[in-house]
């Protein structure tokens, strides 16, 4: 399971890269593995408000469709639309290409409830 060093994580497998006020979201390898093969992937919706913990997507692969949930509270300021033509990026590249979303933070953003990439590991293993 690859979980690189220099992004967060949710306990509900995204990961996150910050990077000034800029949060990059995606779902984790661990996460990506459990789907199988995904075949459609939902973007969230460029310019609206999430909050930490509301469902902002969708992913559906050959087993089943799983709920994306925002790991940051802002606003959906990029999406990846490349996944509309091949979702399959997030099986191939999911910390690169297969990114989902950027939301740009809210001012009052706190970053404690994301975990590190040893917390995250002894996580999924526990």
């Amino acid at each position: 399971m690859n979980v690189p060093g220099e992004l967060l994580y949710s306990k509900d497998h995204e990961w996150v890269q910050l990077t000034g006020t800029i949060a990059r979201i995606g779902i984790t390898d661990f996460a990506q593995d459990a789907l199988g093969d995904v075949v459609f992937v939902q973007a969230p919706t460029l310019g609206a408000s999430v909050t930490s913990g509301d469902s902002i997507s969708e992913v559906e692969s050959t087993k089943s469709v799983s709920d994306i949930y925002a790991p940051v509270t802002g606003v959906v300021s990029a999406v990846n639309v490349a996944l509309d033509t091949d979702p399959s990026l997030i099986n191939s590249d999911p910390y690169g290409q297969g990114w989902i979303c950027d939301i740009e933070v809210a001012a009052n953003f706190d970053a404690a409830h994301l975990l590190s990439a040893s917390a995250y590991s002894e996580f999924v293993a526990g």
